[in-house]
């Protein structure tokens, strides 16, 4: 019985695997979450890496052209927004030839070079197409496209929406700036704050984390196969092939060349970002944290939306969804940046290939990210402050106020106050408003400043 079971779910799933949808794709990315990435595509996809490739190879003819070398002199300088077109108007048809001719050379490189001949030759440009890829290794190539469409994706998709949330934060931060909110450290009730305050702690980290990746450099290699030059310079001793490379990757291409490489660029700065990256899901992380907190402590009730269900079997229930899908793709995310932040600068000798693949997955962590950017905002956007759940938590624990009370004793020069305050709050007792004010009267010190203890609450022991 349990071998025809088996057998009919192989069958069901050979069907299945014959085509790829939203519905039979392996990742989740790919799949259910597809339309929520999608702006990620055309930067992290094989089509945007074959675009981002074509790219350098047709820019990198172009400034050939510019050196001048003579085998080039007769280019016609009229062709180079056609050139440029190739990746500018680069098409889905496109990309799937470049896939055709790669099925026959089996290196995805080379069937760009190969493509971008092809196009030469039906533009009659046939004795100038051996200086497309002249010199260049496959990671002259991968090491520009790749930093390239990552600064690309950053400008135009991570960097607005970080600020979207950012900015959330902040406004929500202003919104509730004057709220007076029960402190918790170590989970137990401490000196009071304000909700705005807290959220401005968050305000605070992220600007700086995200300072620190805005000054991280898009770092490429380009040198040839060993990066020393060999090739260009045997053909051509007479060009300064440094000083080309660099107005080449930092000009044309708008990266930062290094300078002193292996067949493949070293990956310290890209492993910085990931690492930054990383910090500032972290952070994001415990922000949902606190965020799902203070809803269980319903110091935050959820909008309702029409038709939305939370439980399966509990109809009364609100679920903090969103900020528990935030906090499970940032964790997906960072573990995956972790291993290429600790992959990528490590290579046998010159080189070896184990960069390749890893590479392929950048876009991963960046699309789990946007997931929970997406859903932190999502969440943030629901939630409607409860001010009389705050206030009853902080007239419920007029303990917290022993800290001023002793601090003010201390100042009057009143032996022992901490100790006296200990041995009056540290019980399993509650202390309320009227137990702290029999006690103040008690303490031999000066009626004024016995008013001005009373006047000390919970709600207004806030701090500056």
């Amino acid at each position: 019985m349990i071998l025809k079971i088996l057998l009919t779910l192989l069958s069901v799933s050979n069907e299945v695997a014959m085509g790829i949808s939203e519905l039979t794709a392996i990742s989740p990315i790919d799949g259910r979450y597809r339309p929520k990435v999608d702006e990620l595509a055309v930067y992290f996809s094989e089509y945007g890496l074959i675009r981002y490739r074509i790219f350098v190879e047709v820019e990198y003819f172009i400034a050939l052209c510019g050196i001048p070398l003579p085998q080039l002199a007769t280019f016609d300088p009229e062709f180079k927004e056609s050139l440029r077109d190739l990746y500018r108007e680069f098409s889905r048809e496109d990309a799937d030839e470049v896939k055709k001719i790669e099925k026959t050379t089996n290196h995805d490189v080379k069937a760009v070079e190969y493509f971008i001949k092809q196009k030469f030759t039906s533009m009659g440009l046939d004795q100038f197409k051996e200086f497309i890829h002249f010199g260049l290794t496959s990671q002259d190539i991968n090491n520009t496209a790749v930093p390239a469409s990552l600064r690309d994706a950053m400008q135009a998709a991570y960097y607005p929406l970080l600020e979207d949330l950012t900015e959330k934060i902040t406004s929500l931060a202003h919104e509730w700036e004057n709220i007076p909110m029960l402190a918790r450290t170590h989970g137990q009730p401490a000196s009071p704050t304000r909700l705005g305050k807290e959220f401005r702690v968050f305000v605070e980290r992220l600007t700086n984390q995200t300072e620190q990746l805005r000054a991280i450099p898009y770092a490429a290699k380009f040198g040839g196969a060993t990066g020393n030059f060999n090739a260009h310079h045997v053909a051509f001793p007479e060009v300064d092939w440094i000083g080309f490379a660099n107005r080449f990757v930092n000009e044309t291409l708008g990266l930062e060349r290094l300078q002193t490489t292996t067949q493949i660029e070293h990956y310290d700065h890209l492993a910085a970002m990931f690492h930054n990256f990383s910090r500032i899901n972290t952070i994001f992380i415990d922000f949902a944290r606190d965020v799902w907190t203070y809803i269980s402590l319903d110091y935050f009730k959820q909008k309702i939306v029409e038709g939305e269900i939370s439980s399966s079997t509990m109809p009364h229930k609100v679920n903090p969804i969103d900020f528990e899908n935030a906090e499970g793709n940032f964790g997906v995310a960072n573990a995956l940046f972790a291993h290429l932040a600790a992959k990528l600068p490590v290579s046998r000798l010159q080189r070896d290939l184990t960069d390749s693949t890893v590479l392929r997955n950048i876009g991963v962590p960046l699309a789990h990210t946007f997931l929970a950017f997406k859903s932190l905002l999502k969440g943030m956007n629901k939630l409607i402050v409860n001010p009389d759940r705050i206030a009853a938590d902080l007239s419920e624990n007029w303990a917290v106020v022993a800290e001023a009370i002793q601090t003010v004793l201390r100042r009057e020069g009143y032996e022992n106050p901490y100790e006296a305050l200990k041995e009056l709050t540290r019980t399993n007792k509650i202390i309320t408003r009227e137990i702290l004010h029999k006690f103040i009267e008690t303490l031999n010190i000066d009626q004024t400043v016995k008013e001005e203890l009373m006047r000390i609450t919970p709600e207004n022991y806030t701090g500056i």
